[in-house]
């Protein structure tokens, strides 16, 4: 079987897509009916597709909290092969840029990391706070892209544990394309990969000829991968 695309199959029409708890009795957030309600301006009775977040969505019909006129529900295949963008902290709200485009683009793992040249160093409750932060993020950009599966926004991890996951490889000056056979790739920080990361034994991939900044090269990653997965791009020879 070839690789199966992220597209969600949910309609482009129909109303906002919303995600819920249960498809089979759907409430909608208090913030989500806020949303549509005052920021939307939908009114009782206009279309609505409401998603679980797992797959499976179904139609509907804006009615306060309680979504009426429940349409079939229809699932989607999970895209195959899963996609990840590992990337080093960065300042700022440059990772929550980061997790939102990799979300618009498809990608369903995103993985932080700390690497030894980065600048941020964040206690566990700071960590924790921004986990929470990075998940709203990606929920409320799967819902703008109308993606039926939520990406999984992982806790922050040390390079050496992400390093070692099947399919992993770093991008780095001088390797070879990207490819779907290697499906999780490593985005250093703005000082580079150390000699000791270096040493940890990965494949090279790379993302061109010019020097990216750490959040543009993650969104690149990003980007080449599920156009290799949509098959929107020809894998290079020998890739």
């Amino acid at each position: 079987m070839g690789p199966v695309p992220a597209g969600s199959a949910v309609p482009w029409t129909g109303g906002p897509l919303v995600f819920v708890d249960d498809l089979d009795t759907p409430l909608l957030s208090t913030d989500d009916h806020h949303h549509l309600a005052r920021v939307r301006r939908l009114h009782p009775g206009d279309p609505l597709v409401l998603s679980d977040g797992r797959g499976s969505w179904r139609t509907a019909a804006f009615q306060g909290d309680s979504p009426a006129d429940l349409g079939p529900v229809v699932a989607t295949a999970e895209p195959k092969p899963l996609l990840g963008v590992a990337f080093a902290l960065v300042k700022g709200q440059k990772p929550e840029l980061v997790v939102q485009k990799l979300t618009e683009l498809g990608i369903d793992r995103v993985v932080p990391f700390v690497a030894e040249r980065s600048v941020v160093r964040w206690d566990q409750g700071k960590a924790d706070a921004a986990l929470g932060r990075w998940q709203k993020v990606a929920r409320e950009a799967a819902m703008q892209s109308r993606r039926s599966w939520l990406p999984e926004v992982e806790p922050l991890v040390s390079y050496a544990a992400v390093a070692a996951r099947s399919g992993a490889c770093r991008a780095d000056d001088g390797g070879g394309p990207l490819t779907l056979d290697l499906p999780l790739v490593l985005i250093g920080p703005e000082g580079g990969w150390s000699a000791a990361e270096r040493s940890v034994e990965l494949p090279s991939v790379s993302l061109g000829a010019g020097v990216l900044r750490a959040e543009t090269a993650a969104i690149a990653a990003g980007a080449v991968l599920t156009a290799l997965r949509s098959a929107l791009v020809r894998p290079a020879e020998g890739g």
